[in-house]
């Protein structure tokens, strides 16, 4: 019951990679399910990730129980970090990105960087287990 809330409660932006998943799947890419998350990759993906704002360069994001990805290769490597933002997001449901990008804003702010000393970040990595930077 409690898997079901959680995936209930990031389900907004589930949507969301599930519409940008949508796009890469009819652009050539592919699909995969791991557990209760669905990953994509391919297609024009790569292009969206090298320039999407706030993203551009990534290997991969998250959007609720949905990952977006490069290429297959890059998903592998990812997996770890990216499955830590699938628990943030059952943990913080809609309000993920919003407390996200307003801890980005505050640490540009306070001149650190936005993404390796946000503590969404912060704590993927540790779970990870690589260092940062």
């Amino acid at each position: 019951m409690l898997t079901l809330l959680a995936i209930l409660w990031a389900s907004p932006w589930t949507i969301v990679g599930l519409t940008f998943g949508l796009f890469g799947l009819i652009t050539g890419g592919r699909a995969q399910r791991i557990g209760r998350v669905i990953e994509f990759h391919g297609g024009h993906l790569p292009h969206w990730l090298a320039l999407a704002p706030f993203v551009s360069g990534a290997a991969a994001i998250t959007f609720g129980h949905t990952v977006l990805g490069r290429t297959l290769a890059d998903l592998e490597f990812c997996r770890t970090h990216e499955l830590v933002h699938v628990r943030q997001y059952e943990r913080w449901g809609p309000f993920f990105i919003p407390a996200y990008v307003l801890c980005s804003v505050v640490l540009m702010l306070r001149r650190k960087n936005p993404y390796w000393d946000n503590p969404f970040e912060r704590e993927a990595y540790e779970k990870e287990g690589r260092t940062q930077n």
